[in-house]
């Protein structure tokens, strides 16, 4: 979710955050005057924001970290209970593999990143961060996500089918459908400049490769989709990271991530 006024003031109390708030928006503590500024704009995940209403208040620094570990608990148990109902469904999808991808950026233009989920094996899936760019657009970071998923699937040789989900649409359009048409024109098109070009090349060259044994489908974002979910904080996490190469994202449960 993006950060508007009316969420600042829902989370804020006597005009100011606690030191958890601070550390979950990513800001200093105590906070600078121009704090509202800074958050302004700023995409979250929505489990964050619930922790930050849960938050709100002069809490003493104990209750804070208490209330993070009830809210990871509520999560966990939510999160057993839906397993249960759907014991069908995970399998079914546990026998292919899945590749969440994602970008963010603070501003667009501004700071931005990548991120990527790889659901394989039934096991914890395998995170990565990176393509961190100082000057960037969501655009860029959708389509270096989605570049990245590529290259993940060039590189896996089992029988199992693949699967690739991006919440951008422009950045599916552009390697599977308008970029047909605009290498016909010799990479151009009658409406002007094709922004990215040589990023949507790469891709859409890698896409021709292996097209047979993917499927490239869109999620909706910020629905609470795991996987979903997964890649854009990775992708949040790149940018205060800064890394321009992809890393592997060490945890060790789903709720340290999310």
């Amino acid at each position: 979710m993006i950060i508007d006024n009316k969420f600042i003031e829902l989370i804020s109390h006597s005009d100011t955050l606690n030191k958890t708030q601070c550390k979950i928006l990513n800001i200093t503590f105590p906070i600078i005057d121009n704090w509202k500024d800074i958050l302004l704009n700023k995409d979250i995940l929505k489990n964050d924001a619930n922790r930050l209403m849960l938050l709100k208040g002069n809490i003493p620094i104990k209750a804070q970290e208490q209330i993070i570990k009830n809210y990871t608990m509520v999560l966990e148990f939510n999160n057993m209970k839906t397993k249960k109902a759907s014991v069908e469904t995970t399998t079914i999808e546990n026998t292919s593999v899945r590749i969440y991808c994602d970008g963010a950026c603070s501003g667009n233009p501004g700071k931005a990143g990548s991120g990527v989920a790889l659901y394989k094996d039934d096991n914890l899936p395998t995170l990565f961060y990176g393509n961190y760019v100082s000057h960037g657009t969501n655009n860029i970071a959708e389509l270096n996500a989605l570049y990245k998923a590529l290259l993940i699937a060039q590189e896996i040789t089992s029988p199992q089918s693949i699967t690739i989900l991006s919440d951008s649409k422009y950045s599916i359009e552009c390697i599977a459908t308008w970029a047909y048409a605009w290498k016909a024109n010799n990479w151009t098109k009658k409406s002007g400049e094709i922004k990215n070009l040589e990023l949507i090349k790469n891709a859409h060259n890698l896409y021709e490769q292996i097209k047979n044994k993917i499927i490239i489908k869109h999620v909706k974002g910020h629905s609470g989709v795991e996987g979903n979910e997964l890649a854009d904080r990775m992708a949040l996490h790149a940018i205060k990271a800064r890394n321009s190469n992809f890393e592997e994202y060490s945890y060790s449960s789903i709720y340290e991530v999310l």
